[in-house]
């Protein structure tokens, strides 16, 4: 049963407003109001302010700089590690691209990488950042550092991380950030695997006319 959805009792939906109702469930079951505030947001003003939009790292990547870095907020179910590494890959970054998990003694690692990437304009990849609490403060300071003028231009920092407290405030502020939630619903699972399809992806079949009508009808 989900109590969000249930009628209240006696004539009180017909007294309360739809933001009322919300407050109704706030302060019976607060663990039911994530929900009924999405469903809130879809009634008023549309689906589409809730459905989250299609992954489009290219995006991401556009609105970066060599002193901003790139955050992806992980959520349960998600690695984009194999979409940058993909995207590295794409970008002609392969052969300049490093990543690492921080961990336990990963910090000076970590440092050395994004050091010499700097230098050479490669991409660095510091995956898990909530896992190493007790570096978050050079990383802070590291990019407080990063000179736009004494480094490549095609530098870039691209970080991950489920939502922590220690994760530094100002990186977060200062940076390009994303997420990648699984797709919820036919819809939104069409419309994520409709944006992977390429040309290439069509130029790889033995039969490209016929892969395309069956793709899209």
């Amino acid at each position: 049963v989900e109590a969000d959805k249930e009628p209240l009792p006696g004539d009180w939906d017909d007294k309360l407003t739809p933001l009322q109702r919300l407050c109704f469930i706030r302060s019976f079951r607060s663990d039911c109001l994530q929900n009924a505030v999405i469903r809130f947001i879809s009634d008023q003003i549309g689906s589409k302010f809730v459905e989250p939009p299609t992954f489009d790292i290219a995006k991401s990547f556009a609105d970066s700089t060599n002193t901003t870095p790139l955050i992806f907020i992980l959520s349960p179910g998600t690695d984009p590690v194999a979409d940058v590494v993909r995207f590295a890959d794409k970008m002609g970054f392969a052969k300049r691209f490093e990543s690492i998990s921080l961990g336990q003694g990963q910090g000076p690692k970590a440092q050395k990488l994004i050091d010499t990437a700097q230098a050479t304009g490669g991409w660095v990849l510091l995956s898990n950042c909530h896992l190493m609490e007790s570096w978050m403060s050079t990383l802070e300071a590291i990019v407080e550092r990063l000179d736009p003028e004494s480094m490549s231009g095609q530098f870039r920092l691209w970080l991950t991380s489920m939502p922590a407290k220690t994760f530094p405030v100002q990186v977060l502020q200062n940076s390009v950030k994303m997420t990648n939630e699984p797709p919820s619903g036919i819809r939104a699972n069409l419309l994520r695997s409709y944006s992977l399809v390429t040309d290439k992806l069509f130029e790889e079949s033995n039969k490209p006319g016929v892969f395309r009508s069956l793709l899209f009808g």
